[in-house]
């Protein structure tokens, strides 16, 4: 065992990702299961991972009893943290709204804010791509589905950072959240605002996804304020953040691999193909947690009920086993059977939206610059545990 598989706190990708990569190599190779000092067993090969996924009445999403009492469960109704038979029941309500063709007749509205964002910048020959595009984009589409008033959507920004705040500040593979007052203090400030907004609908109801989501029943009942809470605060988080993150994502793998580049430029149709390697090799959540509900074993290890399975989506991805070359960025590569948006019911429902946003930026970038890259040291990247993705990128670009 080298020093890299002696590591008990897995690294983050502040660096891009490189040392973690490494790190997740090491143990695919050396501890494809492993149990850290926290007692939490995790999964590195894709069969593994997959596995877990797919089976919640073992590994269970539901981590909701681990929330503080003292501050918003933002959890309680999140898809991506219910079981079945709820989970059916609460994905059905918004599943409408993330259809291919609903989110297909959502391009024209995307395509004029994609060009008006871009349009603030034009003739500067150095912009940061996370202010500009990557960061406004997604928290404009999601609050626009939600029914949220454009002067209200900069708190949106403030508070899926708390989000992201809140959900890695606890230790990779502990069941349990560790809040800060600044973050609670969000929370609390969300959860007002969002029940407020709902409890408008009731009185005045639209054509928006809050006024689907407060007249929506389940079982014949009305989703209650927590579960409104965080249904809605789920849909901020995975319709934003995680598109933020592809965004820059795609942006700066772009300019890693200039004859995938050159590819696309030439032939847009293989944009589609492009994006589905960067979800592959920069997916933006590494990785997934979920609580044992009955005693299972997995290889070599006996998981108890009660404790922790950490699933690594960027291993699974990365697996030698499942693909040929995987450290190369491939366009071509088909299948491409990544985990970048989980596996089995709860894959992200929102992942039409992220796909479109992504491809309608690169389309509109590749239109606008025949060049682009990094300006002054480079990209910055979240140092959050669970998360890939830039939280700065100036941009240097050279009209086409």
């Amino acid at each position: 065992m080298n020093d890299e598989t002696a590591l008990q706190q897995p690294p983050t990708t502040v660096d891009g990702g490189r040392r973690l990569l490494s790190w997740l190599t090491t143990m695919r190779r050396d501890q494809p299961i492993w149990r850290d000092d926290t007692g939490s067993v995790h999964v590195f090969r894709h069969r593994e991972v997959a596995a877990v996924l797919s089976d919640p009445a073992t590994f269970s999403s539901d981590v909701s009893q681990a929330a503080p009492d003292d501050v918003p469960n933002f959890v309680e109704g999140s898809l991506a943290a219910t079981d079945p038979p709820r989970h059916r029941k609460l994905r059905r309500i918004v599943s409408e709204a993330f259809t291919p063709k609903t989110v297909a007749e959502l391009q024209p509205r995307i395509v004029e804010l994609t060009t008006g964002l871009l349009d603030e910048v034009a003739g500067r020959a150095e912009w940061d791509f996370v202010e500009t595009l990557s960061n406004p984009l997604p928290v404009t589409v999601i609050a626009e589905l939600l029914g949220i008033p454009v002067a209200d959507q900069p708190k949106f920004r403030r508070w899926a950072e708390a989000a992201i705040t809140a959900t890695n500040e606890a230790q990779v593979g502990e069941a349990e959240f560790h809040i800060n007052d600044w973050v609670a203090e969000q929370l609390r400030e969300m959860q007002d605002y969002l029940l407020s907004h709902a409890k408008r609908r009731l009185d005045d109801p639209t054509g928006d996804l809050m006024t689907r989501l407060v007249t929506a029943e389940v079982d014949g009942e009305k989703l209650t304020d927590n579960e409104l809470f965080s249904f809605a605060a789920d849909l901020l988080f995975a319709g934003h953040i995680t598109t933020t993150m592809l965004l820059g994502n795609s942006v700066v793998a772009a300019h890693e691999n200039p004859e995938a580049l050159a590819e696309i430029r030439a032939d847009r149709s293989r944009v589609p193909m492009f994006i589905e390697e960067v979800l592959r090799t920069r997916p933006p959540i590494t990785l997934t947690n979920r609580l044992v509900r009955q005693g299972a074993r997995i290889g070599e290890f006996d998981v108890r009920e009660g404790g922790m399975v950490v699933a690594w989506l960027l291993s699974g991805n990365h697996d030698e086993e499942k693909f040929s070359e995987p450290e190369v960025f491939d366009l071509h590569r088909d299948p491409n059977p990544h985990l970048a948006f989980g596996h089995g019911i709860h894959f992200c429902i929102g992942a039409p939206l992220g796909r479109l946003e992504t491809r309608i930026a690169l389309n509109l970038l590749l239109d606008r610059y025949q060049g682009w890259g990094p300006a002054g040291e480079g990209p910055v990247f979240h140092d959050a545990g669970g998360l890939f993705g830039v939280s700065q990128l100036r941009l240097t670009t050279t009209p086409a």
